[in-house]
């Protein structure tokens, strides 16, 4: 395998491509996939544009590449090419879910899924209007709240930084709310680019 080459992680509304340096995000509605000259290695959670990329001789689907005997067959790409990223830890990948996922001795052990921090604020909008507030990552979660605020943030972060604490792992954060959570996990590696390292470290295992 070329020591440089570009990989994609492709959502439901965004390519994000990574070349070793830098990185850049494109629109899947208006970015053409068959404009890319050079070899692409891709994950993608966006079965329309996977079916039209598997045309495209340039673009390598990197999901063909996983022994799933390891994972479950339902379980998303992107969480796997994270998990690929270690070999021992915990990995929170905070986007619009929160997904928690456990590597012992480059083994994945299982992981849960939450809520993502919009999603949440969401629901308790939609609840009462009374409700509408935004979380507050600075809360100490050893004391109860004594005010409506705290008392939404306390119950939507208490149980997941203790269901996370319990497994006495080094932590790694993802993801577009990585910062947002990292408040409440201080020790926490914030790795905006895990999954990329895991995307390559699949593509040196296995391509």
């Amino acid at each position: 395998m070329e020591d440089t080459v570009t990989l994609c992680d492709i959502g439901n509304t965004s390519y994000h491509f990574y070349d070793g340096v830098e990185d850049r995000r494109e629109d899947v509605l208006t970015f053409d996939p068959s404009s890319v000259k050079e070899e692409v290695y891709y994950v993608s959670v966006n079965s329309a544009l996977t079916q039209r990329l598997s045309t495209l001789d340039q673009w390598h689907d990197l999901s063909k590449y996983v022994a799933w005997s390891s994972y479950y067959e339902t379980m998303g790409i992107d969480r796997i090419m994270a998990c690929e990223a270690i070999e021992e830890g915990l990995i929170i990948d905070a986007g619009s879910a929160i997904t928690v996922d456990v590597v012992e001795a480059g083994r994945f052990m299982g992981g849960f899924i939450y809520p993502g921090i919009a999603s949440m604020q969401k629901a308790f909008r939609e609840i009462s209007p009374k409700l509408d507030y935004k979380l507050s990552f600075e809360l100490d979660l050893d004391k109860m709240p004594k005010n409506s605020q705290d008392a939404i943030s306390y119950g939507v972060l208490a149980t997941l930084y203790r269901e996370v604490i319990r497994h006495n792992k080094k932590i790694y954060i993802t993801g577009g709310d990585a910062n947002k959570l990292a408040k409440i996990f201080p020790s926490a590696t914030v790795d905006e680019l895990l999954l990329f390292k895991g995307m390559k470290k699949m593509m040196e295992k296995r391509c």
